[in-house]
């Protein structure tokens, strides 16, 4: 005989839920979380409370909610038979006929479980299934909301400095959801001080998700926190009439940056420059004085070079050939203008080869320069020998002798 499921309930003592919605709906309205996802934690807490007391049950109980009607009940479900071998899921033919005189062996019964039959563990446990469903759902919101915000700028408000390791605490706000970031030591601009209350711009590299909540990643050393300047104060940038091209940074000291317009009738120079000078003097002052070279980007390598090393004046620019995929080339200066060109400990040359991807030497004009035809040739021997060497330690570590090295 097929199974019948009643719908007719056994023990049927409703309880009475006004007040349970209207926490739902308090919850939703104070801490933005959905009625629907509240609800399922219920019913996962109310199924957990009840297991946790009564073994056996396994996935026979279900939850029936009416906001209409203002009722939340718990039903464990019952299968009729003759003799009852597991209490906890079967119910007599006898017993079930009582409340419900039409049923029938074979058949399903629901039993309303009663609020006072939970436990008080059953009910701690049901406390705790739902704080810690709003707390994960609180975190979800915060990981949406600031997930969106990766490589953008962010202002918090300092909230601490550790005086062990000088890292700051920061609040930050992204919509209507908040949350604290560190600001280590190693992501900030050496030399500058923070103070509690002070609101500081930073860019926020990336967000992960973690067990204590969501962590953002933030920094004031990364080139993105310059280029996101740009688009704040430069309005050519922001709508992409002026793109930035490179950047190369070395935090609180100097930042070398390519910009290019496809219109003609457009400086992309000038454009970030702004009207005398204000545009870039206020990014100058929000990264307490840092120097910022603006070059136009050339898509030949010579002029893009000779652009990057300034303010040094250039002669020549010649590409070598590349050795370990790094591109190179060779620079003539004129005598004067050799430690402009290098830089106070090398850091106009190391920004000009991270902008333009070249490793670049640099001579003076008066030096004898060996012919390029030399560079070239010394370079493929270069290259010969390192290849050699490589398959050498390759067969050594299969044990084999390469023929030319036996030779």
């Amino acid at each position: 005989m097929a199974k019948r499921v009643t719908k007719k309930n056994v023990n049927t003592n409703e309880m009475d839920g006004k007040e349970f919605f209207e926490a739902i709906h308090q919850i939703e309205q104070e801490k933005g979380i959905k009625p629907g996802y509240m609800m399922e934690k219920v019913t996962q807490a109310l199924l957990s409370a009840y297991r946790r007391d009564h073994e056996g049950v396994g996935d026979n109980l279900m939850i029936e909610a009416n906001e209409e009607a203002g009722t939340v009940r718990l039903f464990l479900k019952k299968d009729i038979v003759e003799e009852v071998d597991n209490p906890a899921m079967e119910i007599s033919l006898e017993e079930a006929r009582r409340a419900l005189p039409q049923a029938e062996l074979g058949d399903t019964v629901r039993i309303e479980v009663k609020a006072r039959s939970f436990g008080r563990i059953a009910a701690q446990t049901a406390r705790q299934v739902i704080i810690q469903g709003i707390r994960e759902a609180e975190q979800g919101m915060i990981y949406d909301e600031f997930s969106t915000k990766e490589h953008e700028l962010l202002t918090g408000v300092v909230t601490r400095i550790d005086p062990r390791n000088g890292s700051v605490s920061l609040r930050l706000h992204a919509g209507d959801q908040f949350t604290d970031a560190y600001l280590g030591t190693s992501e900030q601009v050496k030399g500058e001080r923070y103070a509690e209350g002070q609101r500081l711009k930073v860019y926020v590299v990336e967000v992960r998700r973690a067990t204590k909540g969501p962590q953002v990643l933030i920094s004031r050393t990364h080139p993105g926190l310059v280029k996101r300047l740009f688009e704040l104060e430069v309005p050519e940038v922001y709508d992409g009439t002026v793109e930035i091209r490179s950047m190369a940074r070395e935090a609180g000291s100097r930042t070398k940056m390519a910009v290019w317009a496809d219109e003609p009738n457009v400086d992309p120079i000038g454009a970030c420059v702004g009207p005398r000078g204000q545009r870039v003097n206020t990014i100058v002052e929000e990264l307490k004085g840092e120097k910022i070279d603006i070059i136009r980007w050339s898509e030949d390598p010579s002029e893009y070079i000779a652009a990057a090393l300034a303010p040094a004046d250039v002669i020549s620019v010649e590409e070598l050939p590349a050795r370990a995929d790094a591109k190179s080339c060779r620079v003539v200066v004129p005598d004067d203008q050799l430690s402009l060109a290098i830089g106070k400990e090398g850091q106009n040359a190391r920004l000009a080869a991270k902008l333009t991807g070249y490793k670049i030497d640099i001579k003076p004009a008066s030096a004898p320069l060996e012919p390029i035809e030399d560079l070239i040739a010394q370079a493929e021997a270069d290259a010969a020998e390192e290849a050699l060497e490589a398959a050498m330690a390759q067969a050594e570590e299969n044990g084999e002798i390469p023929e030319s090295a036996e030779e």
